[in-house]
């Protein structure tokens, strides 16, 4: 019998992220028995005690405190970028020329010169890179894009997105690395409005033009580093200035002719990780939230009248995409999920070589948005996202 191909992975970076790769990778064979086998060969980090506690917590074989060795290495196919952003660019270029096929976590870079570099460096190596916009890979925003790819929904008129947290709302909340330009490149912006931007191109197309603000509430903070998750550790002795965004709104045109309204905030009280989209046609609508995530509201115009309003379809069915690879209908599955069915997807494509998406030329087209918000922002004016970059 042929055995099912490995890939080995090195990860550079072991927090938040780390953990949910991990986690999907460690789970991938058990749901999608016949995909390749993610194997945990390697993970890096520039603090050994850390490093060698997550290798032994994710279950990686070995560890390494320079990126450059993990990459230079020849036991392993594939290098997962998990770390901040403004070490993206670099260490996913080395990857590349390495020979080695790259995962990242979003944005894809701090700039859209730097986000054209990592694609621009993957096709030449021949290499494929992934981001990971895992909330593309929910079975119910998988399915909302079956149903406007078929023509359900009609002519799309409106696209209404948001993005809503709440977690740096107390003045005292440290300023960690994503509170810091330098580091992170933009706040709300790049860190949950980049999503939404993601999903909305994903299920109605490329964004054309745009007018936008930005706005940061608090503007000093106690220093601080981040200790897990979206939990922090403060200095009470030394403070810093806050100089991202903590909240992002535009309008935007699609290149269909559809209007778009977009707001990420991490100001919004009571909204723990609501990200909520909903797509309006001539011919019905869908909405999904991702803290109600198995689940998609529909409405079609053509049921009668009387009986017409959203509908609640639990994408749990055989039917629906990716949901035949867990459990029987009604049982959930959850945030972690979104993981295995994007990375059991890059790895088929690995194999195969069918195309992959999100990948880094959809990178580059968020990270235009991005910039365009930005551009916005500062000028008071509509602009043009095909010609930036």
């Amino acid at each position: 019998m042929e055995m099912t191909k490995e890939i080995r992975i090195g990860m550079v970076g072991y927090k938040f992220m780390g953990k949910a790769h991990s986690h999907a990778y460690r789970d991938l064979p058990f749901f999608f028995n016949e995909a390749p086998i993610p194997v945990l060969t390697a993970i890096a980090g520039r603090d050994e005690a850390g490093v060698a506690a997550a290798a032994r917590q994710f279950g990686f074989a070995s560890f390494e405190t320079d990126w450059r060795k993990l990459i230079e290495r020849d036991d392993i196919d594939v290098i997962d970028i998990v770390t901040p952003n403004n070490t993206h660019a670099e260490i996913a270029i080395a990857a590349a020329k390495a020979g080695k096929h790259v995962i990242c976590e979003k944005p894809l870079a701090m700039t859209v010169e730097q986000a054209l570099a990592m694609r621009d460096a993957v096709q030449a190596a021949g290499v494929r890179g992934l981001i990971c916009h895992n909330y593309r890979f929910a079975p119910a925003i998988q399915y909302a894009k079956q149903l406007i790819a078929e023509g359900r929904l009609g002519r799309i008129y409106h696209v209404r997105a948001q993005y809503l947290q709440d977690w740096i709302m107390d003045p005292q909340f440290p300023l960690v690395w994503r509170l810091r330009k330098d580091v992170t490149g933009s706040g709300a912006l790049g860190d949950i409005a980049a999503h939404i931007v993601d999903l909305a191109r994903f299920l109605v197309g490329e964004i054309t033009e745009l007018t936008g603000t930005l706005e940061t509430f608090i503007k000093t903070r106690p220093l601080g580093e981040m200790s897990g998750g979206l939990s922090a550790t403060r200095d009470a002795n030394a403070t810093g200035e806050v100089d991202v965004d903590d909240a992002a709104a535009f309008l935007a045109h699609f290149a269909n002719g559809a209007l778009g309204v977009f707001e990420a905030t991490r100001f919004a009280g009571g909204n723990r990780n609501g990200n909520r989209i909903e797509v309006s046609g001539e011919k019905g609508s869908i909405r999904w939230d991702l803290e109600n995530m198995n689940n998609l509201q529909v409405y079609l115009h053509e049921d009668e009248p009387g009986l017409q309003g959203f509908r609640t379809i639990n994408c749990t069915e055989e039917q629906h995409p990716f949901a035949s690879a867990y459990w029987p209908a009604g049982h959930i599955i959850g945030y972690e999920h979104t993981f295995i069915n994007l990375f059991a997807t890059y790895f088929q494509s690995l194999v195969d070589g069918t195309p992959c998406q999100p990948d880094f030329d959809d990178g580059v087209q968020n990270q235009r948005v991005l910039a365009a918000v930005e551009a916005s922002s500062q000028t008071g004016r509509w602009v043009d996202v095909t010609s930036i970059g």
